[in-house]
């Protein structure tokens, strides 16, 4: 059925149901909803605006609302000559409220939705979309099973925890053996989600199979707010290796308990760590220094993605993965609704099949979707390491698109 002329005419009881999404045009603002005049194509942003995770909830919305924004300067969806329009709601971080509002959202004509940040969040709130075919672009979310259920509406331009597990032991191990492979031990910390606890399982079986010794995986609640008794096991296991799977306030505070009971490692290698970025390295650069982290990063050798770095420094905001993750989510909506011509979400989600969109400052190959997930992306080693005086972040690993060496292990 035919999506161009969706106008449901939303009566002033329908619309203050469904105020717990709050409307933007770029940056013009709630009033844009309540024009006629100015045809749209409204993308659903499904993030955490409030609760434990509202800071990674913002920094997604940035980059999303950065890419509405430079679209609609470049003349929008030209195909179907129409601007597009950020309906942003609030997860609050919690799986139902997602799903419903991707229930209010749908009712009121959105058009697309990008999210949610959490696994279990958008796994629910993908799941609703696909009630009304509606196209969902995952921006951060590393559950497979998001791009696994047989959905035709749901895609995901960076990678999931199958392919970056895998990734992270490939480069731990290249990084350990460059180094005379001192290390041959591991703890797994993890948060207890879908993304912690199904990154921890494939990291134990990965490192099991290519001979490292895990000596326990430890599993802590969201939030959690004292890590001291985590840190004493740590320290009577005496691991080689530390490997934290969490969200970010999790990461710092398990980082600086580590930190502060001086318990002895010789590297935190995080796989998909939600604290480590630059915000972590300017605000506590003695305890960032010398982690590594396997996660979504930006190509430090592109010129778009310095670019991008200056523009978001100087909002006075800091570049984290969730910015330009978002900011591609959105990327490839709008170029499935260009290719498309029209609205109509068969269409949509036909061209999303067959994107080929330039990754443009990712660390990627070509963009090829297979059942919903682009086959090009992938992950890379990051490390925080001292740059003339300044903490920041080098990739190290793969060869291709470092920028540093590994420094491995850390220093004593």
């Amino acid at each position: 059925m035919k999506n161009d002329n969706r106008t449901h005419q939303i009566s002033r009881r329908k619309l203050l149901k469904a105020s717990g999404a709050s409307v933007v045009t770029a940056s013009i603002g709630f009033p844009a909803i309540l024009s006629a005049q100015s045809k749209s194509v409204k993308i659903g942003f499904i993030h955490p605006a409030s609760g434990f995770l509202a800071y990674p909830g913002a920094q997604c919305r940035l980059g999303g609302q950065m890419a509405v924004e430079e679209i609609n300067a470049a003349g929008g969806i030209r195909s179907i000559g129409a601007k597009l329009e950020a309906v942003l709601g609030d997860s609050q971080g919690k799986p139902e409220i997602g799903s419903a509002e991707v229930e209010k959202m749908a009712e009121s004509g959105v058009n697309a939705f990008t999210g949610c940040y959490q696994s279990a969040v958008g796994l629910a709130a993908s799941q609703a979309a696909a009630k009304y075919n509606l196209p969902f672009s995952v921006d951060v979310g590393v559950s497979d099973r998001l791009v696994s259920r047989g959905l035709k509406n749901v895609f995901r331009f960076a990678d999931g925890y199958g392919r970056i597990t895998q990734d992270a032991v490939n480069n731990l191990n290249e990084i350990n053996k460059a180094a005379g492979s001192p290390a041959n031990s591991a703890v797994i910390v993890h948060e207890e989600s879908e993304f912690g606890s199904g990154t921890a399982r494939l990291l134990s079986g990965r490192l099991k199979d290519t001979g490292w010794e895990i000596k326990d995986v430890i599993k802590h609640a969201n939030p959690t707010r004292n890590f001291d008794n985590v840190a004493l096991r740590i320290r009577s296991m005496k691991p080689d290796i530390i490997i934290p799977v969490n969200y970010p306030g999790e990461y710092i505070l398990l980082a600086r308990t580590l930190k502060q009971q001086r318990v002895p490692f010789m590297a935190s290698y995080s796989v998909l760590g939600g604290g480590f970025n630059f915000k972590f390295m300017d605000e506590l650069p003695e305890i960032a220094e010398h982690m590594i982290d396997v996660n979504h990063w930006y190509n430090p050798n592109s010129a778009k993605g310095r670019e991008m770095r200056k523009k978001v420094e100087a909002k006075g905001k800091y570049f984290t993965f969730e910015v330009y993750c978002t900011y591609n989510s959105i990327r490839l909506l709008a170029d499935a609704f260009e290719r498309a011509g029209t609205t109509d979400p068969d269409a949509v989600n036909a061209a999303l099949a067959t994107s080929t969109l330039d990754p443009l400052m990712m660390p990627y190959g070509p963009t090829k979707m297979v059942n919903g997930q682009n086959m090009g992306s992938r992950a890379v080693s990051i490390q925080a390491q001292k740059v003339g005086g300044k903490v920041d972040a080098q990739v190290v690993y793969p060869n291709e698109f470092a920028s540093a060496k590994a420094i491995f292990p850390r220093p004593a």
